[in-house]
């Protein structure tokens, strides 16, 4: 398989690790819940998914409910394994890396991060240090080292969670523990960071200030990032490259200008959309239509 066979997302930039200027190069995976039993064409979840991610961009991974997005990013952090296929991580075979080793270099933000026990800010944040000792046997609390506590303190500030480090995370409001997971897993040092549905379930204001923490964070540190999501919107404005998934198959990979068509969106999400521009970007906006009947939508048009 040659480079021009998959869908690429973004441009070469050093970000670290070797893979000749490829961050993930995903080759040919299927993935279905329920392996080992017989194979039925309802089963896979994801299907023949061909894909480069180049370093130091955002990617947002878009589509409808059950389209595969939560199970991809999974896929990449090496939490499920796909039944076929190889995912390349910088050049090496995901399949072949210990977890910890994957967790040095991929932090993955789940789109539920409830904790069970009550945990302030600041040990949750401390918990992303954990895939560095294992290699020395070293397990819970009480293991800190002061290079734990600097790289946990430096991503609090990078968060503006600083302040509320001796807070229990289930004190807070949702955008401030939204901030403390992701600070959690800067702690990792990782390349690669995994969002799924990052502003799921906050106010807007909260959204686009994840969003632009994001983006700086790319911008500043060089971090590969994925993040899945439904807001067409905030995805436009936000990655510098869209994936499409529909039915666990990658319909449509580019920017955004390339990926929010109408008759592209309307294939994918079986519903009619409204497509401008952006009055301050003038990317593309995506808007649903209105309350007009089909027949009164024709006659006004």
């Amino acid at each position: 398989m040659n480079e021009q066979q998959s869908h690429e997302t973004g441009a070469c930039s050093a970000v670290g690790g070797t893979g000749n200027g490829v961050a993930y190069r995903v080759e040919g995976i299927w993935f279905r819940y329920n392996r080992g039993r017989r194979e039925g064409e309802n089963d896979w979840v994801l299907r023949d998914l061909e894909l480069v991610v180049r370093p130091g961009q955002v990617v947002g991974v878009i589509g409808p409910n059950g389209s595969g997005k939560t199970s991809l990013l999974k896929i990449l952090a090496k939490l499920l394994r796909p039944e076929r296929g190889v995912v390349r991580l910088f050049g090496r075979d995901l399949a072949g890396m210990p977890q910890e080793a994957v967790a040095r270099g991929v932090a993955l933000v789940p789109q539920d991060s409830a904790l069970a026990f009550p945990y302030t800010i600041a040990e949750t944040v401390l918990m992303g240090r954990f895939p560095h000792h294992r290699r020395s046997g070293l397990a819970g609390f009480g293991w800190e080292a002061p290079d734990d506590l600097r790289h946990a303190e430096a991503a609090m500030q990078a968060l503006d969670v600083g302040h509320l480090a001796d807070r229990l995370i289930s004190d807070v409001s949702g955008g401030e523990r939204q901030r403390a997971i992701i600070a959690r897993a800067l702690t990792q040092q990782p390349q690669v960071l995994l969002l799924d549905e990052p502003t799921a379930f906050l106010d807007l204001h909260h959204q686009v200030d994840i969003c632009r923490i994001v983006r700086r964070l790319s911008e500043e540190r060089g971090l590969t990032i994925l993040l899945a999501s439904h807001d067409l919107n905030l995805a436009s404005q936000y990655c510098d490259r869209l994936v499409l998934l529909t039915e666990g198959r990658i319909a449509r990979t580019g920017t955004p200008e390339e990926v929010l068509r109408p008759e592209v969106l309307c294939e994918a999400y079986r519903c009619e959309v409204l497509i401008d521009r952006h009055p301050e970007s003038g990317l593309p906006r995506v808007t649903l239509p209105g309350r007009l009947q089909d027949g009164q939508r024709m006659a006004a048009s």
